[in-house]
């Protein structure tokens, strides 16, 4: 046992464990057999107060109950106290009745009595009834220093000056860090000889099932080292996508099949939104309890609840098993904005966000539905690679780019709209340079002279405005992230220094294009209500107004 994660936001441990707890079953379902069991453990969440008054904790803790996890145990340190406050003064609920009402096994205890503790965690191990557990465990803070014993002082430094008379009153040295030997006995040799038998009895278990299941074997060891194929071999395993105009989002609908057949243990979920971001994996089966579920489900109903859909993706990538994607409308993205920064930070490759309905392009939902400040707000977080791609071949390699980075999250744009696809270069190459992030979408035919820069569905844009201007050359940058990644070489060859006229043209906010453009078409203000190609076009992002635009740059 230990310390799989930490979680950073308040809630959002309870709401990881929630993903540790869907993923353990999820192994369980489809990895155990009838002579072998080698998955069955619990998940345990250490939480507080402030966990359960911020909101994420609700979200989680009521998918968890639907969905019957009965393998989670939720230890609730209730010391009633707030960094500011006595938690009295913020809170009056029931939180024990709250629980009850979700559908959860509750347990309240005096959380200073280890054995009443121990007997209380062992009860809840043994309940396989459907139900997760709450166990309430209520504790003095401070316990010791009656100076802030029992207050809010004793929850930051208030407490200091003290630590050497309370050490003192039960017997402790003056270090300043001391374990007794009676301690250090008792996890030296009784729970190391305890967890050594249950570990090796574990390991008998394991080789037996994999001596009689050895294809299973072989993926479930490929899955926790995280080992897929090659980029290049699953970009060539995946068909061509076609000529034909369409939305990105329905392009991803296509290659999520095929990632999910090339990566066997790759999963998805929504939040509420599978009719429109269209993620479903065909076939995947749903997770969960009841109606159409079963635990070896591939696809997440998540319902409406994206910022605890985001910390269930990041425990799922924690218990590091499952690849999770999570999808919802763009707009909506930053209900779970801290749950993406952790990720990024945590470096989960496992984890990817599908974010469709891109732009003013949405159209009659208006400015409410109509990211503007979205994209580019999600690239200024460190380690998030953020994909916008402008075709069917774009999106091919943006979700194989999502599913073989390893060392952190991808976030995939993806329009509501037809888009048209760049039938003048051939698709592997349309590949090929998404992968790198940046890429020359169309050469110019004469002397380089002007460079113009789009993304998604601006791409379009960008290769008609060109067509009638010999030294313009298009540049496709589907991921800012990717493209800086690359060596200086390839970038000069991509964006010479020599050729400072350039303009970059995007469906958002303009000032973080200046880094690579003299001139920006964006969209600085909010959209309306009126259909997408009317709102596109009177805000400029029309391949009309980028020419005028070009005409009228020096």
């Amino acid at each position: 046992p230990g310390i799989e994660c930490t979680t950073g936001p308040l809630g959002a441990g309870v709401s990881n464990a929630v993903g540790f707890a869907v993923s353990e079953k999820m192994a369980a379902a489809k990895y155990n057999t009838e002579e072998h069991k080698i998955f069955g453990h619990h998940i345990f969440a250490l939480a507080g107060d402030g966990c359960f008054q911020e909101g994420i904790s609700a979200e989680s803790a009521q998918f968890a109950a639907h969905e019957k996890l009965d393998n989670l145990i939720i230890l609730y340190d209730s010391n009633e106290v707030t960094l500011d406050k006595m938690a009295e003064y913020t809170q009056s609920e029931d939180i024990m009745k709250r629980y009850d009402a979700y559908g959860f096994e509750t347990y309240e205890i005096d959380g200073h009595d280890l054995a009443v503790v121990e007997e209380t965690i062992a009860a809840a191990k043994a309940s396989d009834n459907g139900k997760p557990k709450f166990i309430k465990c209520n504790t003095i803070i401070g316990k010791g220093m009656e100076e802030t014993e029992g207050t809010n002082a004793a929850h930051g430094e208030a407490g200091v000056p003290y630590v050497g008379k309370a050490k003192a009153s039960i017997g402790l040295p003056d270090s300043g860090w001391y374990v007794s030997e009676g301690t250090r006995d008792f996890f030296t040799n009784t729970v190391q000889a305890k967890n050594g038998k249950i570990y090796d009895d574990w390991q008998a278990t394991y080789a037996a099932w994999k001596e009689a299941n050895p294809d299973m074997a072989s993926e479930l060891e490929d899955a926790v080292a995280d080992k897929t194929m090659p980029a290049e071999d699953m970009l060539a395993a995946i068909p061509e996508m076609g000529d034909e105009a369409e939305a990105t989002r329905v392009s991803g609908f296509k290659v999520i099949q095929d990632i999910a057949k090339l990566v066997p243990n790759y999963i998805s979920g929504s939040a509420d939104l599978h009719g429109s971001t269209r993620n479903y994996i065909n076939d995947g089966g749903n997770f969960g309890a009841g109606f159409d579920k079963s635990y070896a489900g591939k696809n997440l109903y998540f319902g409406i609840r994206e910022h605890s859909m985001g910390a269930i993706l990041n425990g799922i990538a924690y218990h590091g098993i499952f690849k999770a994607s999570g999808s919802t409308f763009l707009v909506f993205v930053d209900y779970m904005r801290p749950t993406i920064r952790v990720a990024s930070l945590a470096e989960l490759g496992r984890v990817s966000y599908i974010l469709t309905h891109d732009s003013i392009g949405v159209g009659e939902d208006g400015p409410t539905h109509q990211p503007v400040e979205t994209v580019p707000g999600l690239r200024v977080i460190p380690n998030l690679d953020v994909y916008r791609p402008a075709d069917a071949e774009e999106t091919v390699a943006a979700y194989v780019s999502s599913v073989t980075r390893s060392d952190g999250p991808t976030a995939l744009i993806l329009s509501r709209q037809n888009l048209n696809q760049n039938t003048a270069m051939p698709a592997a190459e349309r590949r090929a340079g998404t992968m790198k992030g940046g890429y020359i979408a169309k050469k110019e035919t004469g002397d380089l002279d002007l460079i113009i820069i789009a993304t998604g569905s601006e791409v379009q844009h960008a290769l008609e405005a060109a067509a009638e201007l010999p030294g313009a050359r298009v540049v496709s940058m589907p991921c800012v992230e990717a493209y800086e990644r690359q060596s200086d070489d390839y970038k000069e060859s991509v964006l010479p220094s020599s050729v400072t006229k350039r303009i970059a043209i995007e469906a958002a906010v303009t000032p973080a294009w200046y880094k690579y453009a003299s001139k920006v078409v964006g969209v600085d203000r909010f959209g309306f209500s009126a259909p997408g190609d009317i709102v596109m076009k009177e805000l400029g992002m029309t391949a009309e107004n980028l020419s005028a635009e070009i005409a009228s740059m020096n």
